[in-house]
């Protein structure tokens, strides 16, 4: 083979890219393009192939696969409401409960909490436990049910009434005797079944009622009854003799407020039936917590009004009818006030109710200690504040003043606690 023979297969292997021509030129000695990119794979293959390079930087996918899959964390810490509940309803209820908003479930790559619960109801396992199957609904004898229940105090207040003032000495006190343990048998019914019981959770496990809330209601209502006849004694320097069970006597008892009262439980059934129907609709067509609470505020406020311009009418009804004074602000702000108590009761808020029951009942009770306290030598100023009340307003100013501030505080209280979608989460079935 001759010189120029060698020096032509020399350029075609160079133009080729194989051989010693990789990286080298053509017949002249310069780099071509193919061989330049060539060379530059070449590095970053070399680059990329050394054996010194972290591990860390090799392997980033270890936490892309926990974010990429949010929700199965979230599942695992509510597995038990998951594997429990019924419909979406409830794992949105008890989500809401523990903490999660809306803003939390974008989190979780959702707009609102009710599309997240929706996929964990959608992912969560039952086979491990099966609801049991509903029972056939009866809503017209349960409605029928606990509206006669509701009707019993009243019925049996009225009847009271009538005994006393149809009796005199002992007899009136064996009627009033009776007739006291009889409305609260009755008043035990009412609440026992029905819109005004608590219902049993599966999402929370708050208590049926709390330590000390019907002792401090039946202070509440004997001071409606008894209450404004002993100051207006102890503001003139008595009381020297026992109530004898009339309005006339030197202890006067208030009967028209507290029939209007015990008449008032079954309104009040009626407008907690309708708060907790109309939320249980809200919950099903919200699309997220917050216009599930805009939703259901103006019921709340809609129910408290009802109910109230319902014992108003009682009240009217009930003062013309024994043609005594009703005392309608005492007898509103009481009312209201253990409307509110129940309604929270209900669904399941039980410390804030008791406590509001129980500073109302100590103050009244303090009002009446204060007014005794004055008459030691030198403690005539503990009197002050509750004779002043007495000589602007008259002795119903005293419950009026402290009802109506623990009914205010209580429906500040109930406004966020009874718009949450936790306080109407699905009750468990009667067993």
């Amino acid at each position: 083979m001759s010189a120029g023979d060698a020096d032509r297969a020399g350029g075609a292997a160079g133009r080729s890219g194989g051989g010693p021509g990789v990286g080298g030129g053509s017949g002249s000695g310069g780099r071509s393009a193919a061989g330049v990119r060539l060379g530059r794979e070449s590095g970053v293959g070399a680059r990329r192939g050394r054996p010194d390079t972290p591990p860390a930087r090799r392997r980033p996918a270890a936490p892309r696969r926990a974010a990429a899959d949010p929700v199965k964390a979230l599942l695992h810490r509510h597995r038990r409401l998951c594997e429990r509940a019924v419909d979406p309803l409830e794992i949105a209820a008890g989500l809401e409960a523990h903490g999660v908003t809306d803003r939390t479930a974008t989190r979780f790559r959702h707009r609102d909490v009710f599309s997240l619960a929706e996929e964990m109801y959608a992912r969560a396992p039952r086979e491990e436990w099966t609801p049991p199957p509903p029972r056939p609904p009866a809503p017209a004898p349960a409605r029928r049910g606990w509206t006669l229940r509701s009707l019993l105090p009243g019925l049996f207040c009225a009847a009271a009434v009538t005994g006393l003032r149809l009796t005199e000495g002992r007899p009136r006190l064996a009627v009033a005797a009776v007739g006291l343990l009889a409305v609260t048998l009755g008043l035990r019914a009412a609440l026992a079944r029905g819109p005004l019981a608590p219902r049993r959770r599966t999402t929370t496990t708050a208590p049926a009622h709390h330590p000390g809330v019907g002792v401090w209601t039946g202070w509440l209502l004997g001071y409606a009854l008894l209450g404004d006849g002993l100051l207006d004694t102890v503001v003139s320097g008595g009381p020297d003799t026992l109530p004898d069970g009339t309005t006339t006597g030197p202890w006067p008892l208030a009967t028209a407020p507290f029939l209007a009262l015990a008449l008032s439980c079954a309104p009040a059934a009626r407008c907690a039936h309708l708060l907790s129907a109309r939320a249980r609709r809200r919950l099903t067509t919200s699309r997220g917590l917050a216009d599930f609470t805009a939703s259901v505020r103006p019921l709340l406020f809609t129910a408290l009004v009802l109910y109230a311009g319902a014992l108003a009418v009682l009240l009217t009804a009930s003062g013309a009818v024994l043609g005594e004074p009703a005392h309608p602000a005492q007898a509103l702000t009481l009312g209201t006030l253990l409307f509110l108590v129940r309604l929270l009761a209900v669904h399941g808020a039980t410390r804030a109710p008791a406590l509001a029951l129980t500073g109302a009942a100590t103050a009244q009770a303090l009002a009446l200690a204060a007014l005794f306290g004055a008459r030691l030598p030198g403690c005539a100023f503990l009197a002050t504040p509750v004779e002043a009340l007495y000589t602007a307003w008259g002795p119903g100013a005293v419950p009026t003043v402290i009802c109506g501030t623990a009914a205010l505080t209580l429906l500040i209280h109930a406004a966020r606690t009874l718009t949450r979608a936790s306080a109407h989460a699905p009750a468990d079935p009667p067993c």
